[in-house]
């Protein structure tokens, strides 16, 4: 990792946590777009056009995949020769050309989040700090088991390096945020407890490199009882194993193969915005009706955030419990009970998270479903029961039990696998053809300001 990049003074004064935070006092929920554009000019507008969108937001830069990879060369020629890149090459521009496009835009009304799917972050840690931004997301786990071939004690030191890297931040007064994305593993058919347990694993592991402000990560899955449930439980278990910090919930609408019809793809879109209500997470990622086609249009993005701003608040107006009230009995629940037996199991193998989390995967007591990276077992199984629950077909070496119902030596066949990976997308495609009357409302109540 090259150190020798200086650092620059952040482009604003409020943290991206600390945003958050206000927007929660206030009792908006804070929506994000995933967007990135190659060019400086058309980031810059980008973000300008999701700044000046009716709801409460925060920018997003999303890295090229030369970037997320280490081809910082390979990005710099693309550039050079006007090729398509898949989002904005932050190493490649260097600090001061983001810098200079990030002037006049993010500001303490509008905090920006880099996102990048690296599982070897530090250059573009390096960089994002370089350039006056604090915030970015990923993890050691999350951004190595789903997305590289790295061995997994490679990204866990990677990760230690690139967190000290924004420490530097707290040293001088600034809080710097890190988010993780362990509550997204593969997006779809990892069962909740696991995305519960390996979010809070990541946040420990950056408590203990010197984070204080961090966001715990869950994307909507496919049964919203369930959902809700997870969320209670990451929400307490934070508030357990993290009492010292600072942290939020961000939640992700349905990270899976996305409806085909526009009015299917919003109304899986306003689910999300509600049961980020319910479970009081305090920010979502959003998608647009053409995620299941191409990229989204800026315009495409600005009306997913209004859409969900609006469906948020109405949602909020019409609960008779309070903006992330937690119901009583969350201990109880099965995604608690297997979340903190999953925490406990990897955190008795060593002190030091990195290396409990090391030997967890090695000895299976944590295992991804589907996944096929080297490090992991990959003997764990999901299945979605008839309720739409995600539940446990069979759990491997982890320390917990396959649930109840679902035939533990049970082998899923191919068309039974399809039928799941396409189970949230077939309902709400067909409520295209009955559609309920809130999927019909469209747009904003009213203008929400930062």
């Amino acid at each position: 990792m090259n150190s020798s990049m200086e650092l620059a003074e952040p482009l604003s004064d409020t943290s991206f946590g600390g945003f958050v935070a206000a927007a929660k006092a206030a009792g908006d929920l804070v929506v994000q777009p995933r967007m990135g554009f190659a060019t400086v000019d058309q980031m810059r507008a980008g973000l300008v056009a999701v700044k000046n969108a009716r709801a409460r937001v925060t920018g997003t830069i999303t890295l090229d995949s030369y970037t997320r990879v280490g081809l910082h060369r390979s990005a710099r020629r693309a550039l050079d020769n006007s090729d398509e890149l898949n989002g904005y090459p932050l190493v490649a521009h260097g600090p001061v050309v983001t810098r200079t496009m990030l002037d006049g835009v993010m500001d303490d009304t509008f905090p920006v989040q880099i996102r990048h799917g690296a599982a070897l972050p530090g250059e573009i840690f390096l960089t994002l700090v370089a350039a006056g931004v604090d915030a970015t997301e990923g993890g050691p786990v999350s951004y190595c088991l789903p997305y590289s071939r790295t061995p997994l004690h490679v990204a866990v030191d990677a990760w230690a390096r690139a967190c000290e890297v924004l420490t530097t931040r707290t040293l001088q007064g600034h809080r710097p945020h890190l988010e993780s994305f362990g509550g997204c593993m593969l997006g779809q058919l990892c069962p909740p407890s696991l995305l519960v347990a390996l979010s809070l694993l990541e946040g420990l592991f950056f408590r203990q490199h010197g984070l204080h402000d961090i966001s715990l990560s869950y994307a909507q899955q496919t049964n919203p009882a369930q959902d809700t449930e997870a969320i209670h439980a990451l929400r307490v278990l934070a508030e357990e194993l993290l009492p010292d910090m600072s942290w939020h919930v961000v939640l992700y609408t349905y990270m899976g193969v996305f409806p085909g019809t526009e009015l299917g793809a919003l109304a899986l879109l306003k689910e999300s915005a509600r049961l980020a209500v319910r479970s009081g997470a305090e920010r979502l990622i959003v998608k647009t009706p053409a995620e299941a086609h191409r990229i989204p249009t800026v315009a495409e993005n600005v009306r997913a955030l209004e859409i969900a701003a609006a469906t948020a608040q109405a949602e909020r107006e019409a609960a008779s419990a309070g903006f992330g009230q937690q119901p009583t009995a969350v201990r109880d629940s099965a995604v608690y009970q297997e979340a903190r037996t999953l925490v406990e199991a990897c955190l008795e193998l060593s002190a030091d998270v990195g290396t409990a989390l090391r030997t967890a995967f090695t000895r299976g007591y944590l295992d991804v479903p589907y996944c096929l990276h080297p490090d992991n077992a990959n003997r764990a199984r999901s299945v979605v029961d008839p309720q739409g629950r995600l539940e446990w077909l069979q759990t491997g070496s982890m320390p917990i039990s396959p649930s109840s119902g679902t035939g533990s030596t049970s082998q899923l066949q191919a068309a039974e696998f399809l039928e799941m990976l396409t189970f949230v997308s077939r309902g709400f495609d067909a409520r295209a053809l009955n559609p309920r009357p809130d999927d019909r409302q469209d747009g904003p109540r009213r203008s929400l300001t930062p």
